[in-house]
């Protein structure tokens, strides 16, 4: 079954239109989409982070789709910058960071220069130990030093099953809403997520109405494109964000299938057990893990790669 969240708007205004259907859960058909409006897949990760594949594979993939494509890597700007410098391709500059708590947050922005002032200045200096560790800074510090730029805010799967989405314990009852106020609105379908968490947040995005914005998160290229934010603007980056700011979006994608889901878990996984092993244990706890086997598998392969770490050094 497919679910189409709606949301007729008023007024005279030409963009309007498109809106009505703003969040619909469908295969795209990108051929169709592309030939009407800016098209772009908000969330997408390289090798520099958690990532499979390499900026230029993206790049070609993405040039291939028709599509555009926002490389956001976790806590790191070098995708955004190297996919900046393939011309045929429609990039939006961003990074995925790691707040303080744990939680994720996507910020975007116009231009290139800014994203790099914003790292050498708000990202790099409170880095943890590795590179998609937790920041130094909670979540309203971290937004407040994104506001000093020119940038879109979003919540990526503020609903899933981690610390990683905004709606978890450390954001409750006051702090959550007093949090989802400061950004301009939320990732309402990911193609990681599982449905339930999507449609979770598809109502949120909708009650909210703030911007929406929809991502494949994807770690290996076959997921491009599973998930679009769609526009009706030029292809420039200045229309396009000015859209998502606007509230002139829709977002059209469904989950990828459980095996492709495994095999993209899995990954995630081991890359997680490596850079940043304090959050894993984080997440078990958020799980209510009752399994006695797993805490103590997972643990004892953490206590393994924490030896080999200590070794090398």
């Amino acid at each position: 079954m497919n679910f189409i969240i709606t949301q007729q708007t008023q007024g005279t205004d030409p963009m309007a239109v498109d809106t009505t259907h703003r969040i619909v859960f469908e295969r795209p058909d990108l051929t169709e989409l592309k030939g009407r409006y800016a098209v772009v897949d908000m969330h997408f990760h390289s090798e520099l982070s958690d990532g499979h594949d390499a900026v230029e594979a993206i790049a070609r993939r993405a040039a291939d789709l028709g599509i555009g494509i926002a490389v956001t890597d976790h806590n790191s700007i070098h995708g955004a910058v190297e996919i900046d410098r393939f011309k045929e391709v429609f990039s939006i500059p961003g990074i995925e960071l790691t707040s303080y708590e744990g939680t994720h947050l996507l910020v975007y922005f116009y231009d290139i220069k800014s994203l790099l002032r914003f790292y050498s200045r708000h990202v790099q200096p409170f880095m943890g130990a590795e590179i998609m560790s937790s920041l130094s800074l909670e979540m309203e510090d971290l937004i407040g030093r994104a506001r000093q730029f020119e940038t879109v805010i979003i919540f990526p799967h503020p609903y899933c099953g981690t610390y990683t989405g905004v709606h978890n314990p450390y954001f409750a009852n006051g702090r959550f809403e007093r949090i989802l106020a400061l950004a301009d609105g939320v990732e309402v379908i990911n193609s990681e997520n599982l449905n339930k968490w999507n449609l979770k947040s598809a109502l949120l995005g909708f009650n909210l109405n703030k911007s929406i914005t929809g991502g494949s998160d994807g770690h290996r290229l076959a997921q491009m494109g599973r998930v679009v934010t769609v526009a009706p603007c030029p292809w420039r980056r200045r229309s396009f964000l000015d859209a998502v700011r606007r509230r002139k979006t829709r977002v059209i994608g469904k989950e990828i299938d459980i095996l492709h889901k495994m095999t993209s878990s899995g990954a995630k996984l081991r890359s997680s057990m490596r850079h940043y092993p304090d959050l894993v244990e984080k997440n078990l706890r958020y799980l209510n893990t009752t399994s006695r086997v797993i805490r103590e598998n997972v643990k004892r392969s953490l206590n393994e790669r924490m030896r080999k770490r200590s070794r090398r050094a």
